[in-house]
């Protein structure tokens, strides 16, 4: 076969810039790191790491959901906490109260200890975060969740919501809890019913505890009504399920004396009433998660209004004290069992969290990992194939060279 000299040289040249381009490609992946510069030098590559990218933004973004929700709880779990050691000492307070040789000054000392407690629960109901908002007001973040009314107790100004925050591409967690399922509200699983006194009894009568002697009854959630009737020498009283209605009523004779009477309460519960109930006396069952009950402003209102109230020499007005007492009481440790179940739920929120930041951060390094083995150049690999070309470069220029120059002109002689 005949090779004419610009096939030649067309031929070899074109072989040079062919290793050239390769030469420089190598050059450019040495320099930049980036085995993928273009989508045309790896179709199949670049389409794995345009996956990945997608795939480790999405993680990304999840860590940043992750650490907002997380910062939200930790401060709720931490002004929680503050709460809980606030109300522990008005529970102190409150058995201190119910000390039977405390004066009148006494308790009325007690009750200037409560107001400057019940303010700092109020502050801490109204916490905010670094950016100022408020953490108890549900989607309200900007307005102040609760203010003092004029005659007592508060206003919420907030909501019921719950911001949920996608934390995983299966999961969202809430990451705040409303001031009133906190401080407005008690759940039914751990509250006590409430045994009151009305406030407009004229006897000594006093109210106890509620006992339940059967937790599967179904009328345990049920309101009742105790009225005192008869007479002074044959006293009755007469329970009252005020959830069924009158028909329910029943009228039983009792022996006044020194023991505390018990009385039945449907088929689940009793109540103990001890001192003399005068006819007329009424007092009142009602479930602790009653909205009379549950909330821990105005129960602490009730119980500073009793003991700011002079109750020496006067037995009727010392009775209606302790049952006011007693009332508060239960629904006071009612709405501390509630914050207590909010506070496990934030940390428990928090342990969940924390685990979902472990996977989410392992799943991000493996996504990495997977996309530097696609688009970062193997320095190794590629320095020796920049090197192997840079030979043959150089080979071909030098032996094109030679092969240039020789002519059959050269053996004739001149």
């Amino acid at each position: 076969m005949r090779i004419s000299t610009s096939q030649y040289y067309s031929s070899n040249v074109q072989t040079m810039d062919n290793q050239q381009a390769q030469l420089s490609q190598l050059q450019q992946e040495l320099s930049s790191g980036n085995a993928l510069s273009t989508p045309a030098d790896n179709p199949l590559g670049a389409a794995q790491a345009v996956t990945l990218s997608m795939q480790s933004s999405t993680l990304a973004q999840y860590t940043t959901n992750q650490n907002s929700a997380l910062t939200s709880l930790q401060l709720e779990s931490t002004t929680l906490s503050s709460v809980t050691s606030v109300m522990q000492s008005i529970t102190s307070l409150m058995v201190q109260a119910n000390d039977h040789s405390l004066s009148d000054s006494n308790r009325s000392s007690i009750a200037t200890e409560l107001q400057g407690d019940r303010n700092q629960l109020l502050t801490l109901a109204n916490t905010t975060d670094g950016t100022g908002s408020y953490i108890f007001s549900g989607f309200q973040s900007a307005t102040q969740p609760f203010t003092d009314n004029a005659g007592g107790g508060v206003t919420y100004h907030g909501d019921t919501g719950q911001r949920l925050v996608q934390v995983s591409g299966t999961r969202q967690i809430v990451s705040n809890d409303s001031g009133s399922s906190v401080f407005m509200s008690v759940a039914s699983i751990g509250a006590s019913p409430v045994l009151a006194g009305s406030s407009s009894n004229t006897g000594t009568g006093r109210s106890g505890a509620v006992t339940i002697t059967n937790p599967a009854a179904t009328t345990n959630t049920d309101s009742y009504s105790i009225t005192f009737g008869g007479t002074a020498a044959a006293p009755t009283y007469t329970v009252t399920d005020n959830t069924i209605g009158a028909s329910s009523a029943v009228t039983t004779s009792y022996t006044a004396g020194t023991t505390a009477l018990t009385i039945n309460l449907g088929t689940g519960m009793t109540a103990s009433i001890s001192g003399t109930p005068a006819v007329g006396d009424s007092f009142s069952v009602t479930p602790g998660t009653a909205t009379a009950n549950s909330n821990v402003f105005t129960t602490l209102d009730s119980i500073i209004a009793a003991l700011q109230v002079p109750v020496s020499n006067n037995p009727t007005a010392y009775a209606t004290q302790q049952n006011a007492l007693t009332a508060g009481t239960t629904a006071f440790q009612n709405s501390l069992t509630n914050i207590s179940m909010v506070q496990a739920s934030v940390g428990g929120r928090t342990q969940e969290l924390n685990a979902l930041q472990t996977a989410t951060s392992n799943n991000s390094l493996q996504l990495q990992s997977n996309l530097s083995n696609i688009t970062s150049v193997d320095m190794v690999s590629t320095i020796s194939q920049y090197e192997e070309v840079q030979n043959a470069l150089q080979a071909a220029q030098k032996s094109f060279v030679q092969i240039q120059g020789m002519s059959l002109f050269q053996y004739i002689n001149p």
